[in-house]
């Protein structure tokens, strides 16, 4: 089931026995554990049918005991296993998903694993009723879109570049991401429906002028005066522009760069669909292919590793991640 199936489910109060959730990606699990912790039951009913445990904490047997258990002047009863992927011996499980109540509601938070699919307990959780859900991390490519998608549930838009921005100075965090957009919510109030690159420097603290995207984008361009610039920002706050992001962004841009020259068909959607990437950013890929040929695409990757292990320590006697990263985009650019 995917993430939206069981949130409509559990909306449309069609409640499973079990929700083993799993997978890389915190973010859905922890949304769909909160969501049943905050709406399945009422306050009063809380008292004495919500428990939650950890993993840390508690073993599989007394998860068992507490499933087990009727509920008091209720329908059910909601168990939260958080930290499950603490537990010794998951396969231990699967006393109960053979058989669960189903009168309990039992969720097992498994982050950060999966369940083997050849063992019987992954089966054995569908096969009687409950729901396996696999949390899966997305590629880069992919946050922009479910940016698009989780501010369009709260009655928000945001400016292509401003989405570039924020994804790139926060990654594939989705809870990061959360986090900084309800913050903006509520910081914006009703005054805007439409989230800004001001917007984000504002509330955020990311610069409008000084970013990994500006930065791209002026080394793209050959803009020798832009890049310094910006270096020269980065330098004077290297916690909030740690190299190590910086010359993996720069790489993520280069090996598309490199994608670009092969590319057969260079129209503006087929190179959006090849790359990944919106048809409103097709040009700098286009004014980089002009300034960088295809070798030296290849001598740019080879320098980035180069200069990510030197910021790691390895063969480098420089410390200072601003000189290394001011030495770095003047080869790259010359």
């Amino acid at each position: 089931m995917t993430f939206d199936n069981i949130i409509q489910q559990l909306k449309n109060k069609t409640y499973s026995p079990i929700y083993f959730l799993m997978g890389v990606e915190p973010y859905y699990i922890d949304e769909i554990t909160n969501y049943i912790i905050k709406n399945v039951l009422t306050e009063e009913e809380k008292a004495f049918n919500q428990t939650i445990l950890y993993g840390k904490d508690t073993d599989i047997t007394n998860v068992i005991l507490a499933a087990r258990r009727y509920p008091m002047m209720a329908h059910h009863q909601v168990i939260i296993v958080k930290e499950a992927q603490n537990f010794k011996d998951i396969e231990d499980f699967l006393v109960y998903a053979e058989n669960p109540l189903s009168s309990t509601i039992l969720v097992i938070n498994y982050k950060y694993k999966t369940l083997d699919k050849r063992k019987k307990l992954f089966k054995s959780i569908t096969k009687n009723g409950g729901v396996l859900f696999e949390s899966k991390k997305l590629y880069d490519n992919q946050v922009g879109t479910w940016l698009n998608s989780f501010l369009k549930a709260k009655g928000l838009t945001i400016d292509i570049t401003a989405n570039r921005v924020l994804i790139e100075y926060l990654g594939n965090d989705l809870s990061k991401i959360a986090h900084e957009v309800e913050k903006l919510r509520i910081a914006l109030g009703s005054k805007a429906k439409t989230i800004s690159l001001a917007d984000i420097e504002k509330n955020i603290g990311i610069s409008k002028e000084f970013n990994n995207f500006e930065l791209n984008k002026a080394i793209f361009q050959k803009n020798v005066v832009k890049a310094n610039q910006i270096i020269q920002s980065f330098g004077k706050n290297p916690k909030s522009n740690p190299i190590q992001v910086t010359t993996a962004t720069i790489f993520g841009y280069f090996q598309k760069l490199m994608a670009y020259h092969y590319l057969p068909d260079k129209s503006k959607n087929a190179v959006a669909s090849a790359l990944k990437i919106n048809p409103f950013f097709v040009t700098d890929y286009s004014t980089g292919a002009r300034n960088y040929s295809a070798r030296k695409v290849i001598q740019v990757i080879s320098l980035l590793r180069e200069f990510d292990m030197k910021s790691k320590g390895y063969k480098s006697n420089v410390t200072d991640n601003g000189e290394l990263l001011k030495e770095l985009v003047f080869k790259i650019i010359h």
